[in-house]
């Protein structure tokens, strides 16, 4: 049985910093991703622009350089991956998900992925989850939500031309879909939970734009606002005075997204507290299971108000992996600096 050092799961920034890292440690490797690489990032709206500075996301050693030296968007950041997959003549199995993993007697793990073919099996001694922790959509729960003019996702905003758009959410995907529309010439309305928009939770560069909006009657902020169902026509909201009906043409529910923890859990991976967090080893990014590691933003699990992790404060799982892999001890700590990238 010819067995692998180790699988990396998934093709994010860091699965493809770590494949990159591993390659040169000599380490004998594959790759696989559920989807393209970068795929989450994919998500994205047009022109979307990062938070983190292009040298805090850039990865493998390779400059991340931008069109305007400012911050790279979603087009230049998947282009860079692109070209590092290319650079470093990476193998990565794109668009075969993971289905299972199981530890055998001798500790080799085996990973069942999905392919075109029918099921593949790969053993390796160490199997490394880059798998994010954005897979889907949290849902509000309420009727109407499955309706085909409601979203969980921004797209170009052209799509919004001339359209009555009700946003619900007050972050900074919510903020930023809410000023672009309001750009095209949408007719937008944002409400949210809380009892204003906390500028803590908006990109500093955001947060006078939508103000100057509101301030200028471009666009209505409806604070502590809630969505009670959502009809073809109009979306009943319930705010401080009440219940009271909103027409839209366009609902787009920007209330966050989770991580789909399934995987974990089949593998046996402990989860922790209510971000159901992977229990790592911080030293070498271990999981309980013998041979079973995570990287990347995968380690918070859901992320929420607390401790959060991002591109630019995982690259250091990378050295801590390829450490535990070679025998050595990693030094490698996290950086004090943390931002959101999107």
């Amino acid at each position: 049985m010819n067995v692998l050092d180790v699988l990396i799961v998934g093709a994010g920034p860091i699965g493809i910093e770590l494949a990159v890292a591993v390659k040169r440690a000599g380490l004998r490797y594959a790759h696989v991703d559920a989807g393209q690489i970068g795929s989450t990032i994919g998500w994205y709206a047009p022109q979307t622009h990062f938070f983190s500075s292009p040298e805090r996301i850039a990865i493998a050693g390779v400059p991340l350089l931008t069109l305007d030296q400012s911050k790279a968007t979603r087009e230049e950041y998947l282009a860079y991956l692109r070209s590092i997959v290319l650079q470093f003549d990476l193998e990565v199995r794109t668009f075969e998900p993971v289905t299972a993993i199981e530890r055998g007697p001798d500790g080799v793990l085996t990973v069942t992925t999905s392919t075109r073919e029918g099921e593949a099996t790969t053993p390796a001694r160490a199997v490394v989850l880059a798998i994010g922790d954005m897979h889907r959509p949290r849902l509000i729960g309420v009727p109407g939500e499955e309706l085909p003019h409601v979203s969980h996702y921004f797209d170009d905003p052209h799509a919004y031309f001339r359209r009555r758009v009700l946003i619900i959410g007050g972050r900074n995907s919510a903020v930023e879909a809410a000023i672009r529309c309001v750009r095209i010439g949408s007719r937008v309305t944002l409400a949210h939970r809380g009892r204003e928009l906390d500028q803590k939770h908006i990109k500093f560069w955001l947060y006078p734009e939508i103000a100057a909006m509101v301030r200028d009657g471009r666009l209505t902020v409806l604070d502590q606002t809630t969505v009670q169902e959502i009809r073809r026509d109009a979306v009943t909201l319930e705010g401080p005075s009440g219940s009271f009906d909103v027409e839209a043409d366009s609902v787009l529910l920007l209330t966050g997204y989770e991580q789909d923890s399934s995987l974990f859990r089949a593998a046996g991976i402990e989860l922790i507290g209510p971000a159901r967090r992977p229990n790592v080893d911080e030293r070498t990014m271990e999981t309980n299971v013998p041979g079973l590691f995570v990287a990347g933003t995968a380690v918070a699990g859901t992320q929420g108000g607390g401790e959060r992790e991002f591109i630019e404060t995982t690259h250091v799982h990378v050295d801590r992996i390829v450490a535990a892999l070679s025998g050595r001890v990693s030094t490698a700590e996290r950086p004090a600096y943390s931002a959101p990238e999107s």
